[in-house]
């Protein structure tokens, strides 16, 4: 069939952004998700090229198909006036939801998309067809709501095909789960159905990773009909882009998927794998994806529907959507190319999987020969933070790879892991250092409370180049204050990632009486100060201890400063002791004594700040009632003037 001939439908629907957070305006999963989809789809023509269609209200006997009627009453009537004000108290119920007037409706819309372009590629009516939906569902079980999904769009539309249109001839279905979290909620609907063959490729990170737990481990392959035909590819790290998944595709799922051979294949197309997603901290380019779709076209006479899912970047999330319906279109993959090797750590987890499955699946049963293994790449720690410049001579990160993953950056992820399932190895220490609260003094950006929030929550203020992750505990600070310190404010450094061109603040360890820094204070707790201790220093992919513990804390009183040597490659590792103040301890993160030297020497420049990012500093002190705009700016221009 010719490429122009071919019968795309694309399915979106604006009701459905009536769904949002209530009390959250940046939570994650949020409508400007599918807004920026469509007008990335609009303005490249992508539109005139397919058969667009409204959305359509699933019917509750179809819901029903994988959900119990308590859960389709609970989202039917969640949306009603007569819920009010006890929607937040129901949704706290739920692990990582939240409920709006309007989640009812786009859940319904959501859901019902998904099962109309299903049935109309299952008639012939459509070759293939994408649904631009929100809230996604591979998270949502039978009668649980969570990880952002209210109904399990997808595996409605696979039982719909099955069971209630059998006169379609669909038998045997493929469902494929390229988003970065196990699809849990789908995989226990199918648990012990060989009709269908379930595939979720996903971080895993040991069980620590969102959903938590072993759900998402390779030993999860289905029970009595259904043995086998459940497969999961769980990573052990971040990181994984193109190469990775490509090599799960060659020696995992296209082997398989020839042997099942699938009537259609339903796509659980979550985004959140994609280079620079908040949460994912994995890196899928457009081109990636481009040819995982197009190497999935050969089966069931290229029948698939996708189903959008997470994806929590706006323009990773639109670019990668936008090649993936290229490929619908012509059948080829967008331009590009992927010249970087799986991990060492992918090869591993393949051959677990394969080994695994070898039982069910024949073409799995031999072992991957060493030259193939051996071509890969080692797991290295990449620089992303306010420290990194020209001069950090920390990067470990070879020039071959350094552009294909540039904008990494390591997601404390927004989701909750369900009590008992974390990892306890990995984060033990923070259900004990939650509990201790501390003084975090800022002199920096920081004093701008929008800012510091980023830290917290994630994300980024006007004028900053890139985005913060933000810590595993959102919570607000308990308490803000104001204080005065004898130190002195400098700026030096010639650029930053965060800012661009120009110094950052820095405050010299040592006091001086003659000195007067202005400080925003937050209460926050310890495990809180750990994260940003991270975030202003380097993007480290080992989290298991804390780099700020209790022995610290206790020591830090007579020793007035410690270290942290875990991101000791950073400029603000040095935590400086400023005293107490209603009995908690006041710190700060700075520069070491030592880098007064490099500073005065010249070796590194002092240099004054930004315009965005001095704006950002007179902000925090006039928002702080501290000082008056010009008092604010002539405070900056005299920090940033005066020699050491």
């Amino acid at each position: 069939m010719a490429s122009n001939s071919r019968r795309v439908g694309l399915i979106y629907d604006d009701q459905m952004c009536k769904h949002f957070d209530p009390d959250d305006e940046y939570h994650p999963e949020n409508p400007n998700r599918i807004r920026s989809i469509w007008k990335k789809l609009e303005s490249s023509g992508i539109t005139q090229r397919c058969i667009v269609m409204n959305g359509k209200e699933a019917e509750d006997k179809d819901i029903a198909l994988v959900h119990t009627k308590a859960h389709i009453d609970l989202i039917r009537n969640i949306s009603s006036k007569k819920i009010g004000l006890k929607r937040n108290k129901i949704a706290a119920k739920f692990n990582s939801i939240y409920f709006n007037e309007g989640s009812s409706e786009a859940a319904y819309l959501s859901a019902g998309s998904v099962i109309q372009v299903a049935e109309k590629v299952a008639e012939g009516e459509l070759d293939s067809a994408f649904a631009v939906v929100r809230p996604p569902g591979h998270h949502a079980e039978e009668n649980e709501a969570m990880g952002f999904c209210l109904y399990n769009n997808v595996a409605i539309a696979t039982r719909y095909l099955l069971d209630e249109r059998p006169d379609l001839g669909i038998k045997k279905i493929l469902i494929v789960d390229w988003d970065v979290h196990h699809g849990n909620g789908t995989q226990k609907m199918f648990w012990d159905d060989p009709r269908v063959l379930f595939f979720s490729v996903h971080r895993h990170d040991f069980g620590s990773f969102y959903p938590g737990g072993e759900d998402g481990s390779h030993v999860m392959t289905g029970e009595g009909p259904g043995a086998g035909y459940n497969i999961n590819v769980p990573w052990e790290n971040g990181r994984c882009g193109d190469a990775d998944y490509l090599a799960v595709w060659d020696h995992v799922l296209i082997p398989v998927a020839k042997e099942f051979g699938p009537d259609i294949i339903l796509i659980s197309a979550g985004f959140d794998a994609a280079v620079g997603d908040p949460l994912g901290g994995c890196r899928v380019s457009p081109y990636g994806y481009s040819v995982m779709l197009h190497k999935l076209l050969e089966f069931a006479g290229g029948k698939i529907v996708m189903a959008l899912e997470g994806g929590y970047n706006l323009e990773s999330i639109a670019n990668s959507v936008q090649a993936c319906i290229e490929v619908l279109l012509q059948q080829k993959p967008i331009a590009g190319s992927s010249e970087a090797y799986p991990f060492e750590s992918t090869w591993r987890v393949i051959q677990a999987v394969r080994d695994k499955l070898s039982a069910f699946w024949q073409p799995l049963a031999e072992r991957l020969p060493e030259k193939t293994t051996s071509m890969r790449t080692p797991y290295i720690q990449v620089i992303s933070s306010d420290s990194e410049d020209e001069y950090d001579t920390t990067h470990t990160v070879s020039q071959e790879l350094e552009k294909d993953i540039e904008n990494i950056i390591q997601p404390f992820s927004d989701l909750k892991v369900n009590d008992g399932q974390a990892c306890t190895i990995s984060h033990s220490w923070r259900a004990e250092l939650s509990k201790i609260d501390i003084w975090y003094a800022t002199f920096g950006s920081n004093m701008y409370q929008s800012r510091f929030l980023c830290y917290i929550g994630g994300g980024q203020v006007e004028g900053m180049q890139k985005p913060c992750i933000g810590s595993l505990d959102k919570s607000k600070p308990k308490e803000i204050i104001w204080k005065t310190f004898p130190h002195r404010l400098f700026f030096a450094r010639e650029r930053t990632a965060t800012w661009g061109p120009g110094g950052v603040a820095f405050l010299h360890p040592e006091s001086n009486s003659d000195e007067k820094a202005y400080m925003c204070l937050y209460r926050i707790t310890l495990e809180q100060f750990n994260d940003v201790l991270l975030q202003e220093n380097v993007s480290n992919f080992d989290m298991n201890s804390p780099l700020f513990d209790l022995t610290d804390l206790q020591s830090i009183e007579n020793s007035k400063c410690v270290s942290a040597e875990a991101v000791k490659n950073g400029w603000y590792h040095n935590v400086l002791y400023l005293g107490k103040e209603n009995g908690l301890p006041i710190l700060t993160m700075t520069c070491q004594l030592s880098d007064i030297d490099n500073f005065k020497s010249g070796k590194v420049l002092m240099r004054k700040p930004s315009k965005e990012y001095a704006n950002t500093l007179i902000r925090g002190l006039v928002e702080g009632k501290q000082l008056s705009e010009e008092e604010a700016t002539t405070y900056i221009q005299e920090a940033a003037g005066r020699a050491l």
